[in-house]
């Protein structure tokens, strides 16, 4: 079964950066497209950024500009490059998988916390 590992999170100042990282693994994984989400407590998780490995990539309204994501030469790896972080910016974030086009967003990772100091 295929399983998503994200890592990178930690506790930055305003203003820093901060490089995510999702890993899938698991017998003959393969996915139409990859995507970060996060959720602040008390809040509905949010759309961050995905990347459709045709290539064309999407963000959500409150990152653009600031975040960027991208995919890794080993082929199951997606990372979110995170700069002008912003306390708002506070939540878990949570890679998921999309298997095939027209699907649900169907294998997620377990978060990994994202705290901006202000």
């Amino acid at each position: 079964q295929a399983q998503l590992v994200e890592s990178g999170g930690g506790l930055v100042q305003a203003g820093g950066s901060l490089r995510l990282s999702c890993a899938a693994s698991g017998r003959a994984f393969s996915s139409y497209a990859m995507g970060w989400f996060r959720q602040a407590p008390g809040k509905e998780r949010e759309f961050v950024a995905a990347m459709v490995w045709s290539a064309s990539v999407a963000y959500g309204d409150s990152v653009k500009g600031r975040f960027s994501i991208s995919r890794g030469r080993a082929g199951n790896t997606v990372y979110l490059q995170m700069n002008d972080l912003k306390p708002e910016d506070t939540a878990v974030y949570f890679c998921a998988a999309k298997i095939v086009k027209g699907g649900n967003w169907s294998t997620w990772g377990q978060g990994t916390q994202v705290t901006v100091s202000s």
